[in-house]
């Protein structure tokens, strides 16, 4: 690892102090920044998020994907705990920080805002970002694809029913093209470009190395595209961090919980399970990780722009970076036990 990827926790503390302090000295600029969206999806985030994983999409290698039927178990243990564990473990939580620890602190409507919000996180399994733990972690590309392909065509026909069971709603509104646009700028789109670009190097070049090269040269744009977009995501909710600044304490208490929570239970259970490293770090960081855009839609579109639902999605952008960066941590400094 070169430096600056060796000292990557400092640069995003860096960008989350630039983006909170230019989003309080510039305003009207990320508000039309803001602005520039499609079906709830930020285009500007979409373009770094794009810069980010496109990289890694070069990695990935077709004709090793039809090895991952001789070693289910990562996938299955992904499924379990996506779609069988996370969502109600996050209710849970949410319900007992809310209704009783916290409960002289919010009033009953806002804790039930937040509660929601909380819900709506839970079931949202990552899409985008985890293509980036899984490069820092060494995770195996081709099944990290397959992992998150999955969990996208389950989320299509999950989402919805275990949000309404969890709300006590029956008539949720998904914003689908706000899942299909998601989906197509931060997966396909990406992965598209990236077989392409290995098909180009592979035919114009006869050294074996010629992959790992090139993705080497591109290694600085994904680090580009994950500062950008933690300085855009925290300048967007600069005045939010500012004005309240106890209840983002609040809600971040649960999240951060549920966040190591879901992640040990996985991590020992792969362990359990004797997964390779390279398939066990995705699987546990994919369970770990929120697809905050399609929450923070369904809670804008579900009970408002400025409701606690809102917020709490938004307070799971805030501490999803720095919380996954520890655990890529600790994932890679535990690599030994999984050897």
């Amino acid at each position: 690892m070169g430096a600056f990827e060796r000292y990557l926790s400092i640069w995003v503390a860096i960008a989350i102090l630039a983006g909170v302090s230019f989003g309080l000295l510039a305003p009207e600029v990320f508000a039309y920044l803001a602005e520039l969206e499609f079906a709830h999806v930020n285009m500007v985030v979409a373009i770094l998020i794009w810069v980010m994983i496109y990289p890694m999409m070069v990695q990935i290698d077709f004709t090793t994907i039809k090895n991952v039927a001789q070693n289910p178990q990562g996938l299955i243990l992904t499924l379990v705990v996506n779609w069988l564990i996370k969502p109600f473990s996050m209710a849970l939580l949410g319900w007992l920080f809310f209704e009783f620890l916290f409960v002289n602190f919010v009033s009953p409507e806002t804790a039930q805002e937040y509660i929601a919000g909380m819900i709506l996180l839970g079931v949202a399994p990552c899409t985008a970002m985890v293509f980036v733990w899984s490069q820092l972690t060494k995770g195996d590309a081709n099944y990290t694809l397959i992992q998150v392909s999955v969990n996208d065509v389950i989320m299509i026909f999950a989402f919805a029913p275990i949000a309404g069971l969890l709300l006590g709603v029956s008539d949720i509104h998904v914003p689908w093209t706000t899942l299909f646009y998601s989906v197509l700028l931060y997966v396909v789109l990406p992965l598209v470009a990236g077989v392409l670009t290995r098909k180009w190097v592979l035919r114009t070049n006869t050294n074996d190395d010629a992959i790992a090269q090139l993705t080497a040269k591109f290694k600085p744009l994904s680090i580009v595209g994950l500062l950008g977009t933690v300085v855009l995501l925290f300048g967007f909710q600069a005045n939010t961090i500012v004005a309240q600044p106890l209840n983002i304490f609040l809600i971040a208490i649960p999240l951060i919980i549920q966040t190591y929570g879901i992640f040990f239970i996985t991590y020992y259970m792969a362990f359990k399970l004797k997964l390779k490293h390279n398939i066990a770090a995705p699987a546990c960081l994919i369970g770990t990780s929120n697809f905050f855009e399609l929450a923070v839609a369904v809670a804008i579109s579900l009970f408002g722009l400025h409701s606690g639902a809102a917020l709490a999605t938004v307070v799971g952008v805030l501490v999803e970076v720095p919380v996954m960066l520890s655990l890529v941590a600790l994932v890679n400094k535990t690599r030994g036990y999984f050897e």
